[in-house]
């Protein structure tokens, strides 16, 4: 008997043979989630792999206090009705220390997220963690392994990468250092969304068509918030949107649309010709090199 093997139970056998050698293979690992499409599937496959079990690591959440209200509200009700352990790293508690700057209440935090994040991997002892990046998003997200070997300083180095042939991983480590593991980095956009329709896969609010005050800012739509109030001379507007992918407030803009439905969503991603992260994402609006550059420094 033959039996035809689907593109999306391809792509999740793949990351769950990658969870599970993380689990088999390192003693302390944690998941992102930011409460966003890809760590809900992310979340979602780590249950799927290690079912019956618990799941054995907590989440990991870097909060940076700018935050959609519907997303914490999201990570807080889905942490509680699966029965993770949540772990939040807050950029405050950095600024409190002093590890980074304090620019002030209003000042975007974004960039302050990767010293918050190594505070976090050394105080909980960490020695992976499962992110939700995807090759299709950026090049540089594009250069990384499944298993991206990370120094005792958080730092990656793009030319020191282990090769993976035939999905076997080194995950070989020294004291201090450790991995970032990437699940999902063969997916698309796309099939992020199918996978979310077929697992039926709850999502913040915010991923659907709503009404919104926004401003045009850069040729993208700012919503208008605490942390990201109209400038003088912008015009604010109800209009209706969605979000693409979910940042906090003042990294993330959102796209004109009617989409409220999965199957919408799916038909709306497929005939775009803008990746999520090149329409939405106000913080990538620089070149490749400057992001590989913070990608070395610690960035997700």
């Amino acid at each position: 008997m033959h039996l035809e093997v689907s593109h999306l139970e391809t792509l999740e056998a793949e990351a769950i043979h990658v969870i599970r050698e993380v689990v088999g293979e390192l003693e302390r690992p944690a998941l992102l989630f930011s409460g966003g499409k890809d760590s809900a599937v992310l979340l979602h496959l780590a249950i799927k792999a290690l079912q019956p079990q618990k799941l054995p690591f907590p989440v990991l959440h870097i909060d940076t206090g700018q935050n959609f209200d519907e997303v914490i509200e999201f990570r807080d009700q889905t942490v509680e009705r699966l029965g993770v352990r949540l772990v939040i790293g807050k950029v405050q508690d950095s600024i409190d220390r002093k590890t980074v700057p304090d620019e002030g209440e209003f000042a975007p935090r974004n960039r302050h997220q990767s010293v918050t994040l190594l505070e976090a991997i050394e105080e909980n002892n960490f020695d992976a963690l499962f992110g939700g990046a995807r090759r299709d998003e950026e090049k540089a997200r594009a250069k990384e392994r499944f298993f991206s070997h990370r120094d005792s300083f958080g730092q990656w180095d793009p030319r020191r990468q282990r090769p993976e042939l035939w999905h076997l991983f080194n995950s070989r480590k020294s004291l201090g250092e450790h991995f970032r593991v990437f699940p999902l980095s063969n997916w698309t956009e796309l099939d992020i969304w199918k996978y979310i329709e077929q697992e039926e896969i709850a999502l913040p609010s915010i991923y659907f068509a709503h009404e919104r005050e926004v401003v045009e800012r850069n040729s993208m739509l700012v919503a208008v918030t605490k942390y990201t109030p109209a400038k003088e001379g912008e015009e604010v507007k109800k209009a209706l949107v969605r979000y693409r992918t979910v940042g906090d407030t003042t990294c993330t803009a959102a796209v004109s649309s009617s989409a409220n439905s999965i199957s919408e969503i799916i038909a709306e991603t497929a005939t775009s010709r803008i990746s999520e992260r090149g329409a939405t994402r106000v913080d990538d609006k620089f070149s490749e090199a400057a992001m590989e550059d913070r990608k070395k420094e610690g960035y997700f």
